[in-house]
């Protein structure tokens, strides 16, 4: 488990110095908005798009979503921590929005475990947390390899003492598109409320 748990920090640090150079080659024009997560806009490294199923099989691109700020989330529906975590902090910062923005926001949910994670089981797990949130599966694992790939996502089996206790390692960050479905943010889990306020503010004025 620690070798995995540090594989996974070294991962992190990796993509964190990957979106800290892009940063660098910014322009002396506008000045950017002081966001509290990391700015990857204009970042060519991630994938701009998804084309995944919903919990009732209809597929979902960045295109259902325009006018909206969208934060894309990966995890697994029996993760212990960060994940449930992380999702209640996402509710609480749309609560904290008010009802007028809180519209503009969407909160996709895409799991790493399709294995376990069901149509029906994400269907009762995500909008238990806001009933806006949508949750999207992978059909099979290839289709949750090259989404891994293309947004440089990490995610691994971790054996537990059954075979359907395992657990999932998996980067703990999301991904935060403004409302003309452009990449713009990098947004580490569980940090809280308050920041998410802070950047999904600055996207929708």
């Amino acid at each position: 488990m620690l070798t995995n748990r540090f594989a996974r920090v070294a991962r992190a640090a990796v993509i964190a110095c990957a979106l800290g150079g892009a940063m660098l080659v910014a322009g002396c024009g506008k000045q950017p908005p002081a966001f509290t997560n990391l700015d990857i806009t204009g970042n060519t490294q991630f994938a701009s798009d998804f084309s995944l199923p919903d919990t009732s099989g209809k597929i979902r691109t960045m295109a259902d979503y325009k006018g909206k700020v969208v934060v894309l989330f990966f995890g697994y529906t029996h993760c212990p921590d960060v994940c449930p975590t992380t999702m209640a902090e996402l509710s609480q910062a749309l609560q904290q929005l008010g009802p007028a923005d809180a519209k503009r926001v969407q909160v996709l949910f895409v799991t790493v475990d399709p294995e376990r994670d069901t149509p029906q089981l994400l269907g009762q797990y995500v909008p238990a947390f806001n009933p806006t949130f949508v949750g999207l599966r992978p059909a099979d694992e290839a289709q949750l390899a090259k989404l891994a790939k293309d947004f440089r996502v990490y995610y691994a089996k971790v054996p537990g003492k059954t075979p359907d206790s395992y657990t999932m390692d998996h980067t703990a960050a999301s991904y935060v598109f403004d409302t003309q479905g452009k990449l713009r943010l990098f947004a580490r889990d569980g940090q809280g409320a308050t920041p998410w306020v802070h950047d999904i503010k600055l996207l929708l004025d």
